[in-house]
């Protein structure tokens, strides 16, 4: 075939089976999903599907009063869509990169924005930081997730997990902050010498403070609005 021809386009771009099982990269950001029974999704995240699957945006009350509550405080950033057949679903987040983690009874709190799949039995929680909601405005949310099966998160560029101990506590921007291990239980200061150098005209710049045994995963990038949990 010609270089550059729609021939050689379509034969490198072209979709392969990688035999990864229910989740996997087709790329490193662009998610396949193998379905056969239902996931939850990011609404808004399908971008092509193969198959029979049907999809259905979260009930009010599908997971109890309760999260519907904090769901209402929450804002968008975590509304799902029930995804439910047989066939091959592909899932992207305005491009960022993709993710894959395999729960086996472990837990995990994951920026409610960047939440990107996970299966139908893993047990999840919306998280919100009530002692910073009036700093700052936007969804101050996170979901826990605990139990066994797989989950898909979301970065912008490339993930740097840094590993917490007793003796090394780890502080981050909230606005470049994914996820942080189950463990954890993050504290917000404010620093008001820092907000000259960081540009934030108004207000103390807000940092989050990790401390015990666990790991923080951040991005090189900080999102617009930031979500954080108390992890009560």
């Amino acid at each position: 075939m010609s270089r550059y021809s729609i021939e050689e386009f379509v034969a490198t771009s072209a979709q392969r089976d990688r035999g990864e099982g229910l989740f996997e990269l087709e790329s490193e950001r662009l998610l396949e999903i193998n379905i056969d029974g239902t996931v939850w999704t990011k609404m808004g995240s399908m971008v092509a599907y193969v198959g029979n699957i049907k999809f259905t945006r979260e009930g009010i009350l599908e997971h109890g009063i309760g999260k519907y509550l904090k769901k209402a405080v929450s804002g968008e950033g975590a509304r799902l869509t029930k995804a439910e057949g047989r066939g091959r679903l592909y899932l992207a987040d305005t491009g960022k990169k993709v993710t894959i983690l395999n729960l086996e009874g472990e837990s995990i709190y994951v920026n409610g924005n960047d939440l990107l799949a996970f299966e139908q039995d893993i047990q999840w929680d919306i998280k919100i930081m009530r002692k910073i909601t009036g700093m700052m405005a936007g969804g101050l949310f996170n979901v826990r997730l605990e139990g066994q099966g797989m989950i898909a998160i979301t970065t912008h560029y490339d993930p740097l997990t840094l590993r917490v101990t007793p003796s090394n506590p780890i502080i981050t921007d909230p606005n470049a902050t994914v996820a942080w291990s189950g463990s954890l239980t993050p504290e917000f200061r404010t620093d008001v010498s820092l907000k000259t150098f960081f540009g934030r005209g108004s207000g103390e710049s807000i940092q989050m403070e990790f401390r015990g045994d666990g790991f923080v995963v951040i991005q090189p990038y900080e999102e617009v609005s930031f979500q954080a949990a108390d992890g009560a």
